[in-house]
């Protein structure tokens, strides 16, 4: 089974023992009681000190995520954009003025293209200066500076800032009150999953996996880029609340991080519309479809079932006729095939099979043949390692058939002993400084006569070094490991080329789909993958140079596939998913366990290709998991206890199916009006005075999509 899911809670925030800025100890002495000798009191003492904090950068490691994503495309209308920040404390460091305790100092706006005059595309573009600059208000083309309290330190004024002009009207339109800045604000944990926690406990947050949450009081339009970005608001007080209008010029806001996305409309098919039309495929394997129930000819319709197609096909004879053709994915599992060194196949002529009851040959097997010999020839550095390859192997057999002893010395002694000169070697030590002639030159004439003469000992004829007997040592286990060790450095070069002929990344695309309607647009297919189709393209490709029946032999050494993993079966997508949500998470599984792919890749535009090296019976796709995210329906949404158990649905919002429309501010702007209209309105409908910013986020949480998908079942071909 799965793991359990992590638990997520809220907090309504975290505020800091002692906010930022300028504070005063007052200590004063008091005399009470009826017994006290005199009046005299000792002087009041004030002791003023400062709390820092960073008020003009954040840096790029203390964001968690952004969603939407940067650079994402999706149908975002209906999602408050939001922050997370790794630094849980980071929004509450500093008390706005006039605010109250819980209210952040930073707000998420949200401009569509066309509203920030300095950014007119909304690609994020900033105006950057030093603080000093932005102060002195020499910062860009104008806009009212913030009012630093306390005033830039020293140390603060030569900091480089990046801000933002936002013209008065627009920042009135956008900006939260000081209460709804505290209701888009919230803590985050993600805890240990729910099976661990004992029933009728709420154990403390755990510090490791508290993060700051900034949302977004404005939907995305309907169509068109748009830019996010987290401002601050300090020094802008008077123009909270409606307290002041902005002035005409506008205000210049530090903007501590932005990010752009694209909203399209109404009109395109977001993520949820297209994983659902992958789900509607009522064939969700690779191959034709609709197919025939009955036939004439079923063996026909059992090859088309099979994943097979018709194609024109020219005999050698020189006559034009059709075939089968069956590339390596498959709609259901291939027979096995043996292994052993004796099923290769030497020519593509081998590989047609034909089909005597339709009169017809399949040449899947002789395609693949010779797709891989083409491949082969067109690599010339694949070329020369292959016949470099095959000197060195039958230099190394000659010399293990010379000297069989050497097998005896195990792998990586005779692999030393077969990169010398062996004769050379024992012409060298017998002429050596205590070689056999000169222990022999150094003895005296009378104990060389009284030696006499050494009979030598009479050998047999060597025999004859035929192809055969090679071809028999090749054959040998023995030989043939310490023959592999030999050329381990030439054997390596073959086969990192032909692991990525095995990964059928070299294959052309319309060799593995041969036909298009396979793979109709917004299609998800499952298949196997035959591994005789591979082998077939294996031999193809080591059959370049082949000059004698040894060098087929030596072959083998290269052909060992237990040593490349082979994919088994694989998924094929085609959809906009594949192009415009490239964040994506494709998940695979075998029974009760994830399957990582063996090859993930893009092909073209919108084409998605994942292979596995297990037979997968289960695949999903999900947009990426940026934690929850925050919006509402066009009708209704989900209204979640409070209460316990926290969480559960307990019926739709609002309760007359409104939609959100009635909750927005009037002006056009699609802003939340969630002081007014929205935060009343779901406190009535949990019959409470008011929600706090934690239960006001669990009302409009949204989980990331997920679609599934199981593969059918289908015999054997």
């Amino acid at each position: 089974m799965a793991d359990p899911g992590l638990r997520t809670r809220f907090f309504d925030h975290r505020l800091p023992p002692l906010y930022a800025g300028r504070h005063t100890i007052t200590v004063e002495h008091t005399l009470s009681g009826d017994d006290r000798v005199g009046d005299d009191l000792l002087p009041q003492l004030n002791q003023a000190f400062e709390v820092r904090q960073p008020r003009l950068q954040l840096l790029p490691e203390d964001v968690a995520a952004c969603y939407p994503l940067p650079g994402a495309q999706g149908e975002y209308g209906q999602l408050l954009p939001h922050i997370t920040l790794n630094r849980p404390g980071f929004p509450w460091m500093y008390l706005l003025r006039g605010a109250a305790e819980g209210a952040p100092w930073l707000a998420l706006l949200v401009f569509r293209a066309g509203e920030l005059p300095e950014d007119p595309e909304a690609v994020g573009q900033v105006i950057v200066s030093t603080a000093a600059e932005l102060a002195a208000g020499q910062a860009g083309d104008g806009g009212r500076p913030p009012t630093f309290d306390p005033p830039l330190y020293e140390d603060e004024k030569e900091m480089t800032v990046t801000s933002v002009l936002v013209p008065g009207p627009l920042f009135t339109a956008l900006c939260p009150t000081t209460y709804e800045l505290g209701m888009l604000a919230h803590i985050r944990e993600g805890g240990p999953p729910d099976a661990t926690r004992t029933v009728g406990t709420d154990p403390p947050p755990d510090e490791n996996d508290l993060k700051a949450v900034l949302s977004s009081g404005r939907f995305p339009g309907d169509g068109g880029m748009h830019v996010a970005h987290m401002v601050s608001l300090d020094g802008f007080e008077d123009y909270l609340d409606g307290r002041t209008p902005p002035p005409d010029e506008g205000l210049r806001l530090i903007s501590l991080h932005s990010w752009s996305f694209v909203s399209i409309d109404d009109g395109q098919l977001g993520f949820g519309e297209l994983a659902q039309r992958l789900a509607d495929d009522s064939n969700p394997l690779l191959r034709h479809h609709p197919l025939p129930e009955t036939s004439e000819v079923p063996l026909a319709v059992d090859l088309l079932r099979q994943g097979g197609t018709v194609l024109p096909q020219n005999l050698e004879s020189g006559e034009a006729t059709v075939g089968f053709y069956r590339g390596p994915f498959t709609a259901a599992p291939a027979h096995p095939v043996p292994q052993g060194t004796g099923l290769r196949l030497e020519s593509a002529g081998e590989g047609l099979v034909y089909v005597e009851e339709l009169g017809l040959y399949d040449t899947g097997y002789a395609v693949a043949f010779s797709l891989g010999r083409g491949l082969a020839l067109a690599d010339s550095e694949f070329r020369s390692a292959l016949l470099a390859y095959r000197k060195s192997a039958r230099r190394a057999a000659r010399r293990l058939v010379a000297f069989p002893e050497l097998v005896s010395l195990g792998r990586q002694d005779a692999t030393a002993v077969l990169g010398t000169r062996i004769v050379r070697g024992a012409f060298d030590r017998m002429l050596g400084e205590n070689g056999s002639l000169a222990q022999a030159l150094s003895r005296s004439g009378g104990a060389i006569r009284a030696g006499g003469a050494r009979r030598s000992a009479t050998r047999a004829a060597p025999e004859p070094l035929t192809a055969g007997r090679l071809r028999t040592a090749v054959a040998d286990t023995s030989t043939r490991a310490v023959l592999a060790a030999a050329v381990r450095s030439q054997l390596d070069r073959i086969q990192q080329w032909l692991t990525r002929l095995t990964k059928l990344e070299t294959v052309p695309f319309g060799h593995l789909v041969p036909d298009e309607r396979f793979l109709p647009r917004d299609g998800l297919k499952f298949f196997h993958v035959d591994p005789q189709w591979i082998h077939a393209a294996v031999d193809g490709a080591l059959s370049v140079g082949v000059g004698h029946a040894l060098d087929a032999d030596l072959n083998d050494l290269a052909r060992e596939m237990r040593d490349i993993p082979q994919p088994v079966s694989g998924v094929l997508i085609r959809s906009e998913i594949v192009s415009h949500w490239p964040q994506t998470v494709f998940t695979a599984f075998a029974e009760d366990h994830v399957v990582e792919p063996m090859r993930q890749q893009i092909v073209g535009d919108d084409l998605m290709i994942l292979l596995y090296a297990e037979v997968i019976d289960r695949f999903t796709l999900a947009e990426s998991p940026q934690g929850l995210h925050f919006g509402l329906n066009d009708d209704s949404t989900e209204l979640r206890s409070i209460v316990a158990p926290v969480g559960d649905a307990i019926g739709d919002f609002p309760p007359d199916g409104g939609g959100y429309g009635q909750f927005l501010r009037p002006g056009g702007h699609d802003v939340l009006d969630i002081e007014g209209r929205l935060a009343p309105a779901l406190a009535e409908c949990h019959e409470v005075d008011e929600l706090s910013s934690a239960q006001f986020a669990l009302q409009l949480v949204k989980a990331p999509l997920l679609q599934d998908f199981i593969r059918p079942t289908e015999g054997t071909l």
